[in-house]
């Protein structure tokens, strides 16, 4: 039986918006499943969008593909390879900067996102770019597409974190590409959950454990959950994959980049240099 601590636990200590307009009033580490994963960040991320993009609009542009806090942009590392007439399916889209820059490159592209909040900022941003990619709203464990319809899955800093089943959702991904398509994707490093969420000196206290996989709820004052996040182990990662039928080609981490002074959450100068915070698995489907 989990402890609901009051107030905003450590790992996230900012009072946004969405706090406010959901009645979060503190947090507990306790099981979480799909549906209640699939409600709660739903209504999270439609609640937090206008924040969202006020605190990280202009680092991840309108049509730049930006992998993660650390600044790896796809144009200059190429993870998906050459994407000119593939098939490509962006999984947690957000405002869709990433699909638009793929449409950019020739790439027939669809985006898909579980937050009405965040897709409202990319049907805005297709309008003002006039890059018309389409926009999906659907929950990553249930992909609404036929099987073997896609080239090349992506996700960067997406819906992965947010899904309670991740071989489901692996599962899922595999299902609607076709054989030998990629899946790559970027998520927070695992080694990032024994930290406190703080780019300051306090997120270098190891606080927690590694192997502890239970996921962190911000709750309301009847205990609903208004913000699912789930941990996996490296390992986790590796055997879901490997279940699902893919066979992972590299897996980066990137380090902090010493022109880089903005901190984005968690991310800093400070761990950078420490530690990563981020990884980026590249993958293909085996069969």
């Amino acid at each position: 039986m989990s402890t609901v601590e009051s107030g905003v636990d450590e790992e996230r200590p900012s009072q946004r918006a969405a706090e406010r307009l959901l009645g979060t009033v503190g947090s507990a580490r306790r099981p979480a499943g799909s549906a209640e994963s699939v409600a709660a960040n739903s209504a999270w991320w439609d609640a937090d969008a206008d924040d969202y993009h006020v605190e990280h609009g202009e680092f991840l542009g309108v049509s730049d593909f930006v992998w993660c806090p650390e600044a790896v942009r796809e144009e200059d590392v190429r993870l998906l390879g050459d994407v000119a007439g593939r098939d490509v399916l962006e999984v947690g889209c957000g405002s869709a900067p990433c699909a638009r820059w793929l449409a950019t490159e020739g790439a027939r592209v669809t985006a898909l996102d579980l937050s009405a909040g965040m897709l409202r900022y990319a049907a805005a941003a297709n309008e003002a770019t006039g890059i018309d990619v389409p926009l999906i709203r659907a929950n990553a464990e249930r992909l609404p597409f036929a099987t073997e319809t896609f080239d090349i899955a992506c996700s960067a800093f997406g819906a992965i974190p947010f899904v309670a089943d991740l071989a489901g959702t692996f599962r899922e991904i595999a299902r609607v590409l076709r054989p030998g398509g990629s899946w790559v994707f970027a998520v927070t490093h695992p080694i990032r959950w024994i930290f406190p969420d703080d780019p300051g000196p306090n997120g270098l206290r190891v606080t927690g454990s590694y192997f502890d996989r239970t996921p962190y709820v911000e709750v309301d004052a009847d205990g609903h959950a208004t913000y699912v996040e789930h941990h996996r182990t490296l390992g986790d990662f590796v055997r879901a994959l490997t279940g699902a039928g893919f066979t992972i080609a590299d897996l980066i981490e990137p380090e902090w980049p010493e022109w880089l002074t903005e901190e984005w959450g968690q991310w800093s100068p400070l761990r950078g240099a420490l530690f990563p915070g981020t990884m980026i698995f590249v993958t293909r489907k085996t069969t």
